[in-house]
């Protein structure tokens, strides 16, 4: 059977986020139907039985890969990529979201590799997904990274940015933790996540 437009969006979808479960998929392709999980399932069995994408049944609800995909269906990763999907579904809630780049890669091994980069409401963000506990020691090298980057000067060479207004992206640590960070050249925010990050920016009006 052809693929449909859909059929490739989902599938274009698992190439980009590694992993998807479900009911994620549900939420971003069959959103707009009166029962988006049923639908899901069908399609999904139909491009699986085609062999068009992997599942994995170790999850609820399943979680789906592409079908060239070489992530173990165990891997400890797809945990990881699930939370950066969550965190893709969380801010598209909120406003524009232009774009959505997972594990950007900026040069050789040892340069910083952020979870996320995203351009929301034209503002540009490194995003850190941090689900484990670093040291305060773990979290000021990682910043060290990310200070690097930024006096290496190849982020102004981005195609994203404005040659009128370079922009170093503000650095986001999404973690239940909170750690002690010393003052960079550019904006380092934390919050438990992104909801709590725009809830934060939010001017509080004093009582009278």
């Amino acid at each position: 059977m052809a693929l449909t437009n859909r059929d490739k969006a989902i599938i274009a979808d698992l190439n980009r986020f590694r992993v998807m479960d479900r009911d994620s998929i549900a939420e971003l392709h069959f959103g707009h139907l009166k029962y988006p999980n049923c639908a899901a399932n069908s399609v999904l069995l139909r491009l699986l039985r085609e062999g068009h994408i992997q599942r994995s049944t170790a999850f609820t609800p399943y979680v789906y890969f592409s079908g060239e995909s070489k992530i173990k269906k165990d891997s400890a990763k797809i945990g990881h990529f699930l939370a950066i999907l969550n965190a893709y579904k969380e801010i598209r809630q909120h406003g524009r979201l232009d774009t959505f780049l997972i594990e950007p890669k900026y040069g050789e091994k040892g340069v910083v590799e952020p979870d996320i980069f995203c351009i929301y409401r034209k503002t540009p963000f490194f995003i850190e997904l941090q689900r484990t506990v670093y040291s305060e020691k773990q979290m000021a090298e990682k910043l060290e990274r990310y200070l690097a980057l930024y006096q290496s000067g190849v982020i102004a060479l981005e195609p994203w940015q404005n040659p009128k207004r370079i922009m170093f992206p503000h650095v986001l640590i999404l973690s239940a933790q909170r750690y002690g960070i010393r003052n960079y050249p550019y904006h380092v925010f934390q919050a438990a996540s992104f909801t709590e990050f725009l809830r934060s920016l939010k001017v509080k009006t004093p009582a009278v």
